[in-house]
């Protein structure tokens, strides 16, 4: 029994020696998707997920600093460990839970389809056929367009970020584009450059690709962190914070039956 005690108590100081004290926690975004995070002219990033993930990590008692990373590699360098954790809008789906795990659920995130008003095209291939769709590289839109659009005859056309897609739609080198429809009604349709666009039929919903909802994605190996940020979401739902940030930016309920 001594022998038993004296194993265990070993075991306990060996885990507690190797379990890594969180302070600082690095944060990969791709900033180019207002409002939920993008650059100010300060080089800070701001928006709803930055305001958030400030309250998080207050509440977590650490000290985030964010990293830019195009969405395509944000996957790949969480892995490589040049930051610990992706705040980025990043919608949850089984091939990215292969490669990384996920906190509790951010907002709704689905997806919507915007052309110039008046345009007839729906989101079906059958519409599309013939025409340029733009998305982001590395989105679960391109997943969605690829794996359902592009092989009945629809050009599916890869940005590095969502504002060079924006940044074509505009100058007419698009038909339309695939993107989030909180973000795009927010960041784009309500401003000055969305002027002369709008949605294209309805939300586009495929779990495989599209996704149910956001998440913070974190290496599979780090499971304090997870419950740290899981633990403090928690708090912000119940304190106010999250709805008080909400209101915000948007005059939607971006996570609806929390």
């Amino acid at each position: 029994m001594k022998k038993f005690a004296l194993c265990v108590a070993l075991a306990v100081m060996a885990t507690s020696a190797t379990a890594k004290e969180w302070k600082t926690v690095r944060i990969g975004v791709d900033a180019s998707y207002p409002p939920f995070e993008s650059v100010a002219p300060s080089g800070q990033v701001v928006g709803f997920d930055a305001d958030l993930t400030q309250a998080l990590c207050a509440r977590m008692n650490v000290r985030c600093v964010w990293i830019q990373q195009d969405l395509d590699g944000i996957i790949p360098a969480l892995k490589g460990k040049k930051y610990d954790a992706i705040v980025s809008s990043l919608t949850v789906t089984d091939k990215r839970r292969e490669q990384i795990d996920f906190s509790d659920k951010l907002f709704d995130a689905p997806a919507r389809m915007i052309a110039k008003a008046g345009s007839p095209l729906l989101p079906t291939p059958e519409s599309l056929k013939g025409k340029r769709v733009g998305v982001e590289q590395g989105s679960t839109q391109e997943a969605y367009a690829k794996a359902w659009w592009e092989p009945k005859g629809v050009t599916v056309v890869p940005y590095q970020n969502q504002d060079q897609v924006y940044a074509d739609l505009a100058s007419g080198r698009l038909d339309a584009t695939l993107q989030d429809e909180i973000q795009a009604d927010a960041g784009f349709l309500k401003t000055p450059r969305g002027k002369g666009f709008a949605w294209a039929g309805p939300d586009v919903k495929d779990p495989k690709t599209i996704g149910e909802g956001t998440a913070i994605g974190l290496r599979k190996e780090d499971t304090e962190l997870k419950a740290m940020f899981n633990k403090a979401l928690a708090q912000v739902h119940q304190d106010g914070t999250f709805r008080k940030l909400e209101k915000q930016y948007f005059d939607v309920d971006i996570y609806p039956g929390r």
